[in-house]
């Protein structure tokens, strides 16, 4: 479908004109008509199949016909960095429509909060918040959730992974009963059917297949013993000096560690995690999307939800948790038609868990051969629960606990506008 299709109101359409947006993605040509219907909805998407604009566009138009001054709508997100985005899609969608939106999450910065504070009072239209920093200013008695027409949540099975379910019911049990309720996820496991039956009204469901990926992303894996990561990582990264590369690892602290260990290799890195706070994380990826730093090592904080091009190379330093985000990983490259290239560390105890990720994505990724200096790695044999390892050659066991017994440094320490409407429309 194309966006002409819809029926948008004409301001709304300007915006989407400027913004080149002309033909629908399969989620936003299914879930747009349902919503504009005013039904509940679950559907199960991905990142990058266009699922914001799924549910802003909608949205967004049936706020138009409102008189305003009132939160309109909650969307409930589980990161900071994921609220961030939304809301400056937000700036884009909303450049030519008196509608108006703010981001609510936490940090330790009181000018944030009170920026926060006075969006809330003012009655901004859309409220993009994390669940805990919203139950914060709800305790402070000026959150106003009478109006509320809209409840949407966005990477809802992440939400349950991270331990939001109770902040969200309890978001839940304030807003009126009587509203549409939309729920995005990635995955659609029984924790999320049964959160769906508790707060949606007999919705409507959509699954849009999770996407393969691209064909332009080089996809390798190394089999590698523990010993052998950083000294690969090192290696890799010597031979794409000057790349932008992101590299993942499902733990923060090996993250802070990395880190410092690249950079003590002369290697321009930067860290994300979950123990910085929000100013920090902006400033590091303000220079890595300007290239001061060209190498990020990050937890999966940024593998969803989040839009850095001109990205060469993913790096999985450890295979990842759930097969689906080793998709939303490798996506991170070979964006907007360009080649990257994505590289899975494999190790004795991950070998059954990268098999299920070449059952999903339906190909078998090709094992590369460990550099000659670094000996030889384990046998990639996922059947077994005891794989066979190849005699070590060379000096492999050094890396990451050689780095831990040197002398540590401490880790990387170091809106809106809201014009109110000038006018009410009548639908």
């Amino acid at each position: 479908m194309y966006f002409t299709e819809f029926g948008f109101d004409d301001e709304l359409m300007d915006s989407l004109d400027a913004m080149h947006f002309e033909e629908a993605t399969p989620i936003q040509s299914e879930a747009i008509p349902v919503i504009m219907d005013g039904s509940d909805l679950i559907a199960c998407a991905q990142t990058g199949t266009g699922k914001t604009a799924a549910y802003l566009l909608p949205v967004i138009n049936d706020i138009l016909y409102t008189e305003g001054g009132n939160i309109d709508t909650v969307i409930l997100v589980p990161t900071r960095e994921l609220a961030i985005q939304i809301d400056q899609q937000m700036e884009g969608f909303g450049y030519y429509v008196p509608v108006t939106s703010t981001a609510i999450y936490g940090g330790n910065d009181s000018g944030e909060w009170g920026r926060q504070r006075k969006a809330i009072e003012d009655g901004a239209d859309i409220l993009i918040s994390t669940p805990g920093r919203l139950l914060q200013h709800i305790t402070m008695g000026y959150v106003d959730f009478s109006h509320v027409r809209h409840l949407i949540l966005d990477e809802a099975d992440r939400m349950l992974d991270m331990g939001f379910f109770d902040d969200i019911m309890q978001v839940v049990k304030l807003l009126p009963t009587e509203r549409q309720t939309l729920m995005f996820s990635a995955t659609m496991p029984p924790k999320i059917r049964d959160l769906a039956k508790q707060i949606l009204t007999n919705p409507k469901e959509i699954s849009i297949a999770i996407s393969k990926p691209a064909d332009n992303i080089k996809q390798g894996a190394y089999v590698v013993y523990d010993t052998q990561k950083t000294p690969l990582v090192k290696h890799i990264l010597h031979q794409r000096k000057g790349q932008s590369v992101i590299i993942f690892s499902s733990k923060k602290q090996i993250c802070k560690e990395l880190n410092i260990i690249l950079r003590r290799a002369g290697i321009n890195a930067g860290v994300i995690h979950s123990d910085l706070e929000q100013k920090e994380r902006e400033n590091v990826l303000l220079q890595f999307r300007n290239h001061n730093i060209n190498v990020l090592v990050a937890t999966d904080i940024i593998a969803r939800g989040i839009d850095i091009k001109e990205i060469d190379m993913v790096i999985n330093y450890d295979v990842p948790r759930d097969a689906e985000d080793y998709v939303h990983r490798i996506g991170r490259t070979a964006r907007a038609q360009a080649n990257g290239e994505a590289y899975t560390f494999v190790n004795e105890k991950d070998m059954k868990a990268f098999a299920r990720i070449e059952q999903l994505i339906e190909k078998e990724v090709e094992k590369l051969p460990l550099p000659s200096e670094l000996g030889e790695g384990p046998i990639y044999n996922p059947k077994s629960n005891s794989p066979r390892k190849a005699k070590p050659q060379g000096d492999h066991k050094r890396g990451m606990q050689k780095d831990r017994n040197r002398k540590n440094s401490n880790c990387h320490n170091n809106h809106k506008h809201f014009n109110k409407k000038e006018k009410s429309k009548e639908s």
